[in-house]
């Protein structure tokens, strides 16, 4: 018998390898950290989807310097944020058309690879939608990642009322079809 071994061939046992690498790895993890303490939550009053405010500083008052060296840094938080957000997308983007024009596809696989392009492509629109209904509300920077499981807003504002994160939980609720649970909005001063 005369046995060829393709690229395939090895790249199915690396894969075949690696899993039984990552499970066993996973065994002996969960295996040692079996003391955990339960907690009982039905006794505590749970409320998904509200918001809590929290205090960057320690005693909830900082120096003029300090503020000022903060509003700087938030500037190019969302600055580099929204350019890291562009890259990863465009990536993302060459990658799926790189793998779409391959001949090797097939019809299955091409199909899957439309979807997630379809997708990511949604929650693009999405996201650029809520951030422009969010800033009509009168915020300054605003910064969402979207997918179809989670929602998550960073918000620059001096103080974040409870009215204000209702009026963005709303917004995301609105256009969006995930529940208000999976909905995080973080306050940057």
């Amino acid at each position: 018998m005369n046995m060829i071994i393709g690229k395939r061939q090895i790249i199915l046992a690396s894969l075949v390898v690696g899993l039984g690498i990552a499970v066993y790895l996973n065994w002996q993890y969960t295996n040692a950290s079996l003391d955990l303490e339960s907690t009982n939550l039905l006794d505590e009053a749970i409320n998904y989807g509200e918001a809590q405010y929290v205090d960057s500083t320690q005693d909830g008052e900082a120096g003029t310097a300090e503020i000022a060296e903060v509003d700087k840094n938030n500037e190019t938080f969302f600055v580099e944020a929204k350019l890291s957000r562009t890259k990863a997308r465009d990536e993302a983007v060459e990658t799926l058309a790189a793998m779409l024009q391959d001949a090797s596809l097939d019809a299955q696989q091409k199909t899957d690879l439309a979807i997630r392009a379809a997708n990511l492509a949604d929650s693009i629109e999405v996201e650029g939608k809520i951030e422009n209904l969010i800033k009509a509300k009168g915020f300054t920077d605003v910064m969402v990642y979207y997918d179809a499981e989670r929602a998550d807003v960073i918000v620059k504002t001096d103080g974040l009322e409870v009215a204000e994160a209702s009026q963005i939980r709303d917004i995301i609720l609105k256009e969006t079809s995930i529940s208000p649970e999976k909905i995080s909005i973080v306050e940057v001063k």
